[in-house]
C-alpha cells in the first residue's frame, strides 16, 4: 500500500487476486492487472466485480473464462512466450487465440498483448533483439496496447517500450543490469535498512568470532555487534567482507551471521561507540554491492526483509532540474 500510494502509474501490476483486492479495498482506483492470471475459474467473478485485468497464458485460462457467466467482462491480456519459456503463448497460436477472446461473452474486446524479456540486463544481447523480434511477429495486425519492456528494457532498451513498460527493480532503487550499481543508472534507493551497534568487545589475536568459529581474529582487536540477522532478512550466508556502513563509512561483516546480531570488524574504526549507526544497504550503499558479496541478487535482499523490522516511511527530497 506504501508503494501504490507514491506512486503515480497508469496501471498496477500484482502477482496474484489477493493483492489486487488489498488495493481495491484500500480505494486504489487504477486499472490492476494480474500477471499469472488466474489460477482458478472461482476467482473470475472476483475480477469482474473489482475491475481486475488478467493476462491468459495459456489454453486452460480461456476455457474458464468462456464457460464463466460473469456480471461485466473483464479485460484480457495476451501473453506470449517469446523465449523466456516460463508463461506465455507459443507465438503461433496468439492469432487465434485472439479471435477465440474477441467471441468470448465474458471478455472485453480491447485485448492487450504482453511479454517478458530474459536476457534484457545483458545490454548488448542478441537473445532480446530475437524476443522483440518474435512480439513484433506474434501482434502484427492485432489492435490494442503492447507490453514487452522490464527494468532492464526501459533503460537499455527503448525499442522494447510500445506502449506500456514495467518497471519492477529499479523502483526500489537498484540496477537491473549485471554491470552497473544504481549510481551509475541514476536510481536513488527506496530502501535503506539499517541498525545500531548494541555492543563493542575487546577481543585478542586467535579469538572465534561467531558460530562455528569460521573467522578468527588476527590481532588484538575491536568487534562490534549490531542489531541485525537472518530473522530481519539479512542473508546469513553473507561471507566476511561484505561491506556495512558504519557512521556513514564501510566497515566489513566477520563471522557467521546470527538469526539477530552481525560482528563487524572495527580495527579502521576507533572512533565507534555503542548506538552508532549500522546501514546494511540503502543510502550510500547500493544493495547491489551486499547482493554480489553474498552470491545472490538485489530482489532476494529487497523482497526479504521480515515483518518484525519496523518501517518509517519518509518523503523523498523533491529534485529540481
Amino acid at each position: 500500500m506504501r508503494a501504490a500510494r507514491a506512486l503515480a502509474s497508469d496501471v498496477f501490476a500484482v502477482a496474484c487476486v489477493e493483492e489486487a483486492l488489498i488495493l481495491r479495498e484500500a480505494g486504489i482506483e487504477q486499472p490492476i492487472l494480474l500477471l499469472e492470471g488466474v489460477f482458478e475459474a472461482a476467482e473470475l467473478p472476483l475480477c469482474a466485480r473489482y475491475g481486475l485485468e488478467i493476462a491468459v497464458h495459456h489454453p486452460d485460462q480461456a476455457r474458464m473464462l468462456e464457460v464463466a457467466r460473469l456480471e461485466t467482462p473483464v479485460r484480457a491480456w495476451l501473453k506470449i512466450d517469446t523465449g523466456m519459456h516460463r508463461l506465455g503463448l507459443d507465438p503461433d497460436t496468439v492469432a487465434a487465440m485472439a479471435q477465440r477472446l474477441r467471441d468470448c461473452p465474458s471478455v472485453r474486446p480491447e485485448l492487450g498483448m504482453m511479454s517478458h524479456l530474459a536476457r534484457a540486463d545483458e545490454r548488448d544481447s542478441d537473445y532480446t533483439r530475437q524476443q522483440l523480434q518474435t512480439f513484433e511477429i506474434a501482434t502484427s495486425g492485432l489492435n490494442g496496447p503492447r507490453s514487452l519492456a522490464n527494468s532492464a528494457g526501459v533503460l537499455g532498451w527503448p525499442q522494447t517500450h510500445f506502449d506500456l513498460v514495467r518497471p519492477g527493480i529499479m523502483l526500489y532503487g537498484a540496477s537491473p543490469f549485471v554491470d552497473s550499481l544504481a549510481p551509475d543508472e541514476a536510481l536513488r534507493p527506496v530502501m535503506t535498512l539499517h541498525t545500531r551497534l548494541i555492543t563493542i568487545k575487546r577481543l585478542h589475536k586467535g579469538d572465534p568470532v561467531g558460530y562455528g568459529g569460521t573467522w578468527s581474529c588476527p590481532e588484538d582487536m575491536d568487534v562490534g555487534v549490531a542489531a541485525i540477522g537472518y530473522g530481519d532478512g539479512y542473508p546469513r550466508h553473507a561471507p566476511s567482507g561484505t561491506p556495512v556502513l558504519l557512521n556513514g563509512r564501510e566497515a566489513a561483516l566477520i563471522g557467521r551471521v546470527s538469526m539477530d546480531m552481525i560482528s563487524l570488524d572495527l580495527r579502521r574504526h576507533p572512533e565507534a561507540r555503542i548506538g552508532d549507526p549500522v546501514v546494511l544497504w540503502g543510502e550510500g550503499l547500493p544493495v547491489e554491492r551486499v547482493a554480489q558479496a553474498a552470491g545472490t541478487i538485489s530482489y532476494t535482499l529487497l523482497c526479504g526483509v521480515t515483518a518484525r523490522v519496523p518501517r518509517d516511511v519518509i518523503e523523498p527530497p523533491t529534485v529540481v532540474g
